[in-house]
């Protein structure tokens, strides 16, 4: 009877679904609208399918962000806000970052430079 247990646990575990792996995520990327609202502050409109949570579609996002930081030919941004929507299997982000030539106060900043390379390194597109 030691072994029923097992088997049980073992018909259990057969039935329950495979967890999805990195094989399975393969976004699809929709586009960048970049928003400048005023001076150094920029709005960041991504779109994309396929994603699995919400931070990949962010994600997604804050690579714009380091992007358009270096084109515009600063080296740093700081996040101000990320708003993230799914809609018909679309998500959606609404991204607001300040761009900097240095290093801005606050919590959530980025090194425009490192964050764009580890993007390409992702395969997350930039602007």
């Amino acid at each position: 009877m030691k072994y029923a247990g097992w088997i049980a646990v073992l018909a259990l575990a057969a039935c329950t679904p495979a967890s999805p792996t990195a094989e399975d995520f393969i976004p699809d990327y929709k586009g960048v609208e970049t928003v400048l609202l005023d001076g150094d502050l920029v709005q960041f409109n991504v779109a994309m399918t396929k994603a699995q949570t919400p931070d990949n579609v962010a994600a997604y996002a804050e690579c714009a962000a380091a992007q358009y930081a270096l084109i515009r030919g600063y080296g740093f941004a700081r996040h101000v806000r990320t708003n993230v929507a799914i809609e018909g299997g679309i998500w959606r982000a609404d991204a607001v970052y300040t761009i900097s030539p240095s290093l801005p106060s606050g919590l959530k900043t980025i090194d425009a430079e490192v964050v764009t390379l580890n993007c390409r390194e992702q395969g997350i597109p930039t602007v």
